[in-house]
């Protein structure tokens, strides 16, 4: 087994971990038929098959379960060496690995820009999922840094707010509400509403809102993009919150309009997110002095 290579278990545990050669792939920004390649020669190399497929799903069989677990220990264990590496070293270079929900690419690519000019050696990897792919990759410790609106309530998340997070309710410009102000939140009881998909941030606080004033919300549609879900508000399908952040009325000022509801807009945080007990590298301490040294640039704007 000498031959097994480190992108083999690599690849092996991305597929163990998400049950899954295509969201493997799309992971691993390669093509499926590249990781069904590398599976294969791994097991040839074992000399036993690690997973099988039974209609279409993907199961471990007893080897490739043993191997998960190996796999998790070896890269928990190699990850922890090259930090223990780059902060004896004290240099500003290696990879910084960060995770964030979608809404957050419409203000942290800007700094992200200004961090790499400021650090070039510093190789930075951004993965941009919904949220419960980025608490899944927090569950499985693969990034250094994960940025999202509404944080897990556990006592092995660490959480620190550093930017502030409007949310509005959003409409057509056309919309019979548009022109009232002071709209009380009952009056949106029997309005469609365009969200994100279950367990996003913005899905769960509209959601706890309207169990609080014991108000029914009617969810007409699910979208998985903040985009999407503009065009359909747009388009007259129903409304919406979502972060101001991520609405831009100046460009679509004949398409939507922000509603004046009672006790909106909501204030509330990004947060920088990370595993409580896990070790903070110099580069993952370096970007979040930035991010917070730098907060004034983007808070005009949220």
């Amino acid at each position: 087994m000498r031959r097994v290579t480190l992108r083999q278990l690599q690849t092996f545990e991305a597929v163990a971990r998400l049950l899954s050669i295509t969201r493997a792939a799309e992971e691993m920004c390669v093509s499926q038929p590249t990781v069904s390649k590398q599976i294969k020669l791994l097991q040839e190399e074992i000399g036993l098959p690690l997973i099988e497929i039974i209609g279409k799903k993907l199961y471990l069989t007893e080897a490739g379960q043993e191997l998960q677990k190996t796999c998790i220990d070896w890269i928990s264990s190699w990850e922890f060496f090259e930090q223990k590496i780059a902060n004896i070293k004290g240099l500003k270079q290696g990879k910084l690995k960060i995770s964030t929900v979608t809404t957050v690419k419409y203000f942290l690519p800007k700094i992200l820009g200004m961090f790499c000019q400021e650090y070039p050696g510093i190789d930075v990897s951004l993965e941009v999922l919904n949220r419960n792919r980025v608490l899944e990759r927090l569950q499985h410790n693969q990034d250094d840094i994960y940025i999202m609106g509404v944080p897990p309530d556990t006592e092995d998340v660490s959480a620190e707010p550093f930017i502030k997070n409007t949310l509005v309710i959003i409409a057509p410009s056309g919309h019979p509400l548009a022109q009232q102000k002071n709209i009380p939140v009952s009056a949106l009881e029997n309005e469609p509403f365009i969200l994100r998909e279950q367990g996003s941030g913005t899905r769960l606080l509209v959601e706890k809102l309207f169990n609080e004033l014991n108000l029914q919300l009617n969810v007409r549609m699910e979208l998985g993009s903040n985009e999407a879900i503009k065009q359909a508000v747009a388009g007259g399908m129903g409304l919406s919150l979502l972060s101001k952040s991520s609405v831009n009325i100046d460009a679509n000022q004949n398409e939507l309009c922000i509603l004046d509801v009672e006790g909106f807009p909501i204030k509330r945080h990004w947060y920088i997110v990370r595993l409580q007990d896990k070790e903070v590298s110099v580069l993952a301490q370096t970007f979040i002095d930035y991010l917070l040294e730098h907060v004034d640039l983007l808070d005009a704007k949220m």
